[in-house]
């Protein structure tokens, strides 16, 4: 505990609430809204969508390969410095989309927004989160973490006027210097404030055992693991679905735009996105522990569906309009399945023993997916001029995954079931 005059401060809150703001900045503020800013450069540019684009996959694979060394990282330079070189990268990338004019500068931006999210995003707060709260480290990251839905809305609501203002094709320059500016703040705040660990001054929470709670088992090794052949099945789904829920998601901004509604409409419906998105990460995590893998897949997979085909059917009328707002408030309840659902899926697949390999594999896989889905998505526009049957077909691959991801959890289920009847077995 640190005493301010006769109060005493629990440094825990400075830290909770500098991560907070961390996630509303960096991932609300540069990463929620990045399809608003898709049409304006384009069109201000004279850029294909499909190869403006490519700067997504830049990011993508940026952030696989620099996550891969988190822990030596970590290790060596700690918390602290990685985050501030996060929001420097972060802020280097949007100054460069600012100012760009030129598709492989564009690249380059994506290299650092890249960098910059694999040192402020989740990795860094799980890891801040379980060394400063020991005991309530899913409620924390829970707090934490639905400052990305809220820091979306936010910045909805102002980028949006700027990005669009009358008289110029430019306004996406002015939100971006914006940006730069808050996260420029965010790491003034960090460098003042941030620790990297407790002292003995601190109060921190004292672990206490506690039963094991969620669907744990001891589970197999990674080398009788990639013999199964549902590992491949199950791969297979996750690169699919990180390649849907990306390629469209990145784009319903800009389609919706595309399909004549008003942009302050749109800026709406992105917020109602964001505030959704809070309550869904809460929300699938109660459905998990309730109601298990099977059916809270299942649920995610069809609120995506529900998502895309409304998003298709998105025009200039009434109904058209409601179209949108199905999308904004379904699609929130899908994005589960490329953060939550991916420890739950490695967890109940394949067990503690080769959890954090299998998790690792997972979020690599997830994230190719994200580095094809942006691309193609765009690709189809060009090839089309219209992002419907991208929207179309993104929801009959959801369809087909769910029904896939049956035989997986199935098949996983007999595996543990005999492993687990195995152990008991040797103890009795």
């Amino acid at each position: 505990m640190k005493k301010i005059g006769k109060l005493k401060l629990d440094y825990r809150y400075v830290i909770v609430a500098i991560c907070f703001l961390l996630e509303f900045t960096a991932l609300g503020f540069v990463s929620s809204n990045k399809s608003l800013y898709l049409g304006a450069i384009t069109e201000a540019l004279g850029i294909k969508r499909s190869l403006f684009s490519i700067n997504d996959s830049c990011r993508f694979i940026t952030t696989s390969v620099v996550n891969f060394f988190f822990g030596a990282l970590i290790k060596k330079f700690g918390s602290k410095k990685l985050i501030v070189a996060g929001l420097l990268s972060l802020i280097t990338a949007v100054l460069i989309y600012a100012y760009a004019t030129n598709i492989f500068v564009f690249y380059l931006g994506g290299v650092f927004l890249g960098i910059g999210f694999a040192w402020t995003g989740t990795t860094v707060v799980g890891y801040i989160a379980n060394r400063w709260c020991k005991e309530n480290k899913g409620t924390v990251m829970g707090i934490i973490l639905s400052a990305n839905g809220l820091g979306g809305a936010v910045a909805a609501q102002i980028v949006t006027p700027i990005i669009y203002q009358k008289g110029t094709l430019f306004g996406y320059r002015d939100a971006y210097r914006l940006v730069a500016l808050f996260l420029a703040a965010v790491a003034v705040l960090t460098i003042v404030f941030f620790k990297d660990s407790p002292t003995a001054s601190d109060d921190t929470d004292i672990p206490k055992k506690k039963k094991p709670r969620g669907n744990t088992w001891c589970g197999i090794t990674f080398s009788q693991a990639i013999r199964k052949p549902y590992f491949y099945i199950s791969s297979v789904c996750i690169f699919l679905t990180g390649m849907c829920l990306q390629g469209v998601n990145g784009v319903a901004g800009t389609h919706m735009k595309d399909a004549g509604l008003d942009v302050g409409y749109v800026a709406t419906v992105l917020s109602v996105h964001s505030l959704a998105l809070t309550a869904a990460k809460f929300l699938t995590g109660i459905s998990y522990d309730k109601l298990g893998l099977r059916i809270t897949m299942l649920s995610c997979n069809f609120f995506g569906i529900l998502a895309f085909i409304p998003l298709g059917l998105t025009a200039p009328t009434a109904s058209g309009t409601v179209c949108a707002m199905i999308y904004g408030v379904a699609s929130s309840f899908s994005l589960p399945l490329e953060t939550i659902m991916l420890p739950l899926i490695a967890s109940d697949l394949y067990g503690e023993i080769s959890f954090a390999k299998m998790l690792g594999i997972f979020v690599s896989i997830n994230t190719a997916g994200y580095a094809v889905g942006a691309p193609l998505s765009n690709a189809v526009f060009d090839r089309y001029g219209t992002y419907k049957p991208l929207l179309f077909a993104s929801a009959i691959f959801l369809a087909v995954i769910a029904v896939m991801f049956q035989f997986v959890l199935t098949a996983a289920g007999k595996v543990r079931k005999e492993v687990e009847q195995s152990a008991d077995t040797v103890n009795a």
